[in-house]
């Protein structure tokens, strides 16, 4: 077993509803009140029939899942070492989440580069219907005190 916090084939994973009023906050804190996420009566006659959820705020689900991963993790913020996110890599949004839709987050580590002090993990997420809406891939790293 490695001596890293994470191992390759460690996942975890989150559900959760996506809400009118989730769509709605998030829209009032970012300021994206684009007509996709707030007007009914547009979104009604568009391909799509009916309001979808930021994109943004399925990348909020998936930060949820890495800092699960940390929680779940081995000494996750011990020996000096701080976990931060390095970012989310080719995040592509395949298919619309709906007011409504309960999505299901998906993380599992795919790599360790204990030289670095980094695991990447592989992310998707799947609404209730199987069909996958968004991936990404993400990058953790244990930052010391000196590497600030």
């Amino acid at each position: 077993m490695s001596e890293f916090y994470v191992s390759v084939g460690d996942s975890v994973s989150f559900s959760k509803t996506v809400g009118e009023t989730d769509v709605y906050l998030f829209a009032g804190i970012t300021g994206d009140l684009a007509p996709v996420h707030v007007n009914q009566a547009l979104m009604e006659s568009s391909a799509y029939g009916q309001r979808i959820a930021h994109g943004a705020l399925v990348v909020g689900f998936m930060s949820t899942t890495s800092s699960m991963m940390v929680e779940q993790s081995r000494d996750g913020h011990g020996r000096g070492e701080t976990p931060v996110s390095l970012g989310y890599d080719r995040v592509r949004f395949l298919g619309p989440v709906f007011f409504g839709d309960t999505v299901t987050v998906r993380y599992r580590i795919t790599a360790i580069d204990e030289a670095r002090r980094r695991s990447t993990a592989d992310i998707q997420v799947v609404n209730q219907r199987g069909e996958t809406v968004a991936i990404a891939t993400h990058i953790l790293k244990w930052v010391g005190k000196t590497e600030r």
